[in-house]
């Protein structure tokens, strides 16, 4: 009986202790669940970190924007007006050459001893000329006493006239000998670039041989083609007087390279043509840029912006702020408690690197240009750092959400 009652007391105490500690365990759970409850209800995470920009307010000029091609104003595609085995080639090629340089020389020595022949004609031509005169005059001196017959004086007369025809044929022909001779020696028509030369010396070349290319530099034609769209309403603004006429040329043009980032040179429209494209919907356009630097070379790709007008007070964006939902525009506007804010936007063309605003924004909206992708619902609290509209546009900054 002791035994059993020993037992009995030590497994209740032994139970008891056990209790115990699952009852202290509970307690230091729930306390601890409680504390990192109110911790993190305390700390939370920090609104996100954008940029925002005002909206500006502008009087701006409109461009259209096209593709084309930079061409020469001038182009020779030099040929010899005369044949014969080229002597030497005269110029380097690739190089300018001035207006009148001997370029290539084909062997003149068949073209002088042809000016030396006809030369030699036209001096005999004078001489019976002058023989003719001489007896004409006696002719005329006879028939005064009636030394020799009518007939015999209207010989002599047709004879002295022959001789001063002779005269004029000799020194057409000695003329045309002179021209072969002279030509002999390729010059260069225009001032300009030479292209290769396409024969080297030894070779025949006949008149329709080609030698080289020469193309002007000092102006230069960059080709573009503007749509049915673009021409409508370039011809509606000379009609009622807002802008010149499309067709009378002297219409302002930006250019741009394909290195540029910006259109930095000047030009304005010196040439439309007379009919659109029936089957491409366009109409070819023509502007002259200046060249005196050489910067342009004929064939180059070239972006032009056209001027289609101006506007005042238009409203402009970064167009990193813009957003798409499907088919709908849209750009999160910090309202002044610091919350997120979407707005649906309809928008125009740009206008010298910004985003020209339609509809759906006012002036003085603070608009998010940077850190966009952070706003994950519209009325998120928001971290704003303002800057610069502009300087957004031109430079951005490690912020800028891509989309």
């Amino acid at each position: 009986m002791n035994v059993h009652k020993m037992f009995a007391n030590r497994d209740g105490r032994r139970a008891f202790m056990v209790t115990a500690m699952l009852a202290g365990l509970v307690v230091l759970t729930g306390c601890e669940s409680q504390a990192d409850d109110q911790g993190n209800a305390e700390q939370g995470p920090p609104p996100p970190q954008v940029s925002v920009a005002q909206v500006l307010v502008e009087n701006v000029e409109l461009w259209d924007a096209f593709t084309g091609r930079i061409e020469a104003v001038e182009t020779v595609d030099l040929r010899p007006r005369v044949s014969g085995y080229i002597e030497s080639v005269n110029y380097t090629e690739g190089q300018e050459v001035e207006k009148g340089e001997v370029l290539f020389t084909i062997d003149p020595r068949p073209y002088r001893a042809e000016l030396e022949r006809a030369e030699a004609e036209l001096q005999r031509a004078q001489a019976r000329a002058e023989l003719a005169r001489s007896e004409a005059a006696r002719a005329e001196a006879l028939a005064q006493s009636r030394s020799i017959s009518r007939e015999e004086l209207d010989q002599r007369r047709a004879a002295s006239a022959t001789a001063e025809a002779d005269i004029l044929a000799a020194r057409a022909i000695a003329e045309t000998a002179r021209l072969n001779m002279e030509f002999t020696e390729v010059r260069a028509p225009i001032a300009g670039r030479a292209g290769r030369a396409l024969v080297t010396p030894g070779n025949l070349v006949s008149e329709a041989s080609p030698l080289t290319r020469i193309v002007a530099l000092d102006r230069v034609h960059v080709h573009f083609h503007s749509d049915e769209l673009a021409y409508l309403h370039y011809d509606a603004m000379a009609r009622n007087g807002s802008q010149a006429s499309f067709r009378e040329g002297g219409i302002p043009v930006r250019v741009g390279l394909a290195n540029d980032e910006d259109y930095p040179y000047r030009g304005e429209v010196d040439f439309v043509d007379n009919r659109l494209d029936a089957e491409a919907g366009t109409i070819l356009t023509r502007a002259v840029l200046d060249n005196s630097e050489g910067r342009f070379a004929p064939g180059m790709y070239a972006r032009v912006q056209l001027l289609a007008g101006s506007a005042e007070d238009t409203l402009l964006i970064d167009d990193k702020a813009v957003l798409t939902d499907q088919d709908r525009k849209y750009v999160y506007v910090v309202d002044e408690e610091g919350r997120a804010m979407r707005r649906d936007v309809q928008l125009g063309r740009m206008a010298d690197g910004l985003r020209v605003v339609a509809a759906g924004l006012e002036p003085g909206d603070q608009v998010v240009v940077n850190g966009a992708q952070r706003i994950f619902f519209p009325g998120m609290p928001v971290a704003a750092e303002s800057v610069d509209m502009r300087g957004q546009a031109e430079g951005g900054n490690e912020l800028a959400a891509t989309h």
